[in-house]
């Protein structure tokens, strides 16, 4: 899959069948869109082509209003955004810059300067709720007058359901903020994850559990950093890691803002994901996982974050989060999970 930061670039196909969205989490609903689009892109002879944008729109109008509350949670970053619509069979995706230029557009301009003369869009597939425009003026209806007047094809997919349950990122979202793990992976057809570069840390879960029984690396951590990303899920996990070994590893991850350290050292408020392994790869040594991309999948929320008074009592949380995700592994459960994770990869 290409990927373009807008479409004013060389590489970008001069014609497409597109869809338009933020796509957040690519769920089993944006799958069957993209389903549908790789159809009917194929049977006239375009590339398909989704077109999302970054920030979230309504990131910026949070930042605009000077109120951060009002920025979404987001379910995935955009690393696993795109990576989830490559899987999807997607040839090319444009991310836009959501900013003041395009918060203005009026829908007319949207259609001629974005549609028809940046993407060259013969076929456009949008959701049952789609709006865009300044003051999200322009509708389906709208859109379809266009398609009409200029020669391109629109089509609308309605609400997709599973077992009754209309599938949407807000649902995932709600989950995800109540720890319902088996209800996300159902939702998104595939177990929640998130990837990036393992980055340094403070280094200081070598020496937390050094001195713990059984215990002398103490607790080493892959630190996974984000960058302006306000996460829908947080606190503690039992995981899968893939990336640093031929099989995925079992391991315990805090997703959050880490108050159990320092009240003046959050990781100066960005969202920091620590994944401790239970079994580290003797072949890595201290420093082998830096710079590697992993793939954390949180399988069962433990807890939410917790604030601990002492590095003792800091060091104790640490080795019994990680004694709960061995039974949670232990469990038939997670045995049945771990079968079909491998069959799967």
């Amino acid at each position: 899959m290409q990927v373009f930061r807008g479409f004013r670039h060389p590489g970008v196909a001069s014609a497409c069948a597109l869809t338009i969205g933020n796509f957040d989490g690519v769920h089993r609903g944006h799958q069957a869109m993209l389903a549908l689009l790789h159809t009917e892109a194929r049977q006239r002879g375009l590339p398909s082509c989704v077109m999302t944008f970054e920030p979230h729109p309504r990131d910026y109008f949070a930042a605009l209003a000077k109120r951060p509350e009002l920025a979404p949670a987001r379910i995935g970053t955009l690393r696993d955004k795109l990576t989830a619509l490559a899987e999807c069979g997607v040839a090319q995706t444009i991310v836009l810059p959501f900013d003041a230029r395009l918060a203005s557009q009026t829908p007319a301009e949207f259609i001629q300067q974005v549609l028809l003369d940046g993407l060259g869009a013969r076929y456009v597939l949008v959701g049952d709720d789609f709006r865009f425009g300044v003051k999200r003026a322009g509708d389906y209806a709208m859109l379809d007058d266009a398609g009409r007047q200029h020669g391109f094809d629109v089509a609308r997919m309605n609400s997709y359901e599973v077992h009754g349950i209309r599938v949407s990122s807000s649902a995932v979202r709600e989950a995800l903020v109540e720890g319902r793990m088996a209800d996300v992976q159902a939702l998104l057809g595939r177990p929640y994850a998130i990837s990036g570069h393992v980055v340094h840390g403070r280094k200081l879960g070598r020496t937390l559990g050094a001195t713990a029984p059984g215990r002398d690396d103490g607790f080493r951590t892959l630190n996974l950093r984000f960058k302006h990303w306000k996460p829908a899920a947080s606190g503690i996990f039992a995981v899968w890691v893939h990336g640093l070994a031929a099989t995925p590893l079992q391991g315990v991850a805090n997703l959050g803002v880490r108050p159990s350290l320092d009240a003046n050292d959050v990781n100066a408020g960005r969202v920091l994901l620590e994944t401790h392994c239970l079994d580290w790869p003797a072949e890595l040594g201290v420093e082998g996982a830096y710079g590697k991309i992993v793939r954390v999948e949180l399988l069962h929320k433990l807890h939410d974050e917790l604030r601990y008074t002492s590095l003792e009592a800091l060091t104790a949380g640490i080795a019994k989060d990680g004694a709960d995700a061995r039974a949670f592994f232990a469990s038939s459960h997670a045995e049945t999970h771990r079968q079909t994770t491998r069959d799967r990869i």
